[in-house]
């Protein structure tokens, strides 16, 4: 039986009083953040997985018949956010179960749903009125799934897509949703130099390690060119044109 206090709490209350996590700032941000289209930019080790795992904890608890997909490049990725969900309801005393069609599920008594796929599988395709999509190390995800799973979307006005990721070279989806998706999205940067539980010590040790551009990725979230790129990606960009005519 649900508490008043968990039946109407927002996500950070939830988190908080619930869930007896401790958001930090910018983790508090998402979680009360009311935009459909998230993206989160964060360095490695900054509690990623935590944090959206507590937002569908939310979802799943409150919303009756709700249905939340979790995607990742891989199988092992995606099934990591769903085990950071089981550990925050499994001490909530309410009955889980798998939803008896998809391997790594969960159906909660009032009949929402939790699925984990990986981002590269073919079976991604099917599902519809998801309440929440989570992709996790959206960077790494093709773009082939990403504009696959778009549609899943349409049928719930209210629904959200969160992507959340280190990058990964200017590339991809999340790149241009990043830096060409406009006012569509709202964006979380987080790089490690603002991240409370990461010291300057162990900074210093990996930069020391990963070397200048890695750790420039890894840990200060900048979308970075390879390094055999012949030509920056700017500098192709601006050669084309949208209002040109044609010869």
């Amino acid at each position: 039986m649900k508490t008043p206090l968990q039946r109407a709490a927002s996500p950070l209350a939830f988190a908080r009083h619930t869930l007896q996590f401790r958001p930090d700032e910018v983790q508090a941000g998402i979680l009360t953040s009311t935009e459909r289209r998230i993206l989160i930019n964060c360095c490695r080790q900054w509690g990623k997985s935590t944090t959206t795992a507590a937002l569908v904890a939310y979802t799943l608890w409150h919303m009756a018949g709700s249905l939340v997909l979790l995607l990742a490049p891989s199988a092992r990725q995606s099934a990591e956010i769903f085990r950071k969900v089981l550990g925050f309801l499994r001490p909530l005393g309410i009955p889980i179960r798998g939803d008896g069609t998809n391997p790594v599920s969960l159906l909660l008594p009032n009949q929402a749903r939790l699925i984990a796929l990986p981002g590269g599988d073919a079976t991604i395709r099917g599902f519809s009125a998801v309440s929440l999509l989570v992709l996790d190390e959206a960077a790494r995800i093709p773009d082939e799934t990403y504009f696959a799973v778009r549609p899943m979307l349409a049928a719930n006005p209210k629904a959200v897509l969160c992507a959340v990721s280190t990058p990964h070279g200017q590339q991809g989806f999340f790149y241009e949703a990043w830096t060409n998706g406009g006012t569509l999205w709202q964006r979380f940067h987080v790089p490690a130099t603002e991240c409370p539980r990461l010291s300057p010590e162990f900074l210093a040790e990996e930069k020391y390690v990963l070397g200048e551009t890695r750790f420039r990725q890894e840990y200060l979230c900048e979308f970075l060119q390879p390094d055999d790129c012949c030509f920056p990606a700017d500098l192709i960009d601006a050669a084309f044109t949208r209002d040109g005519k044609p010869l």
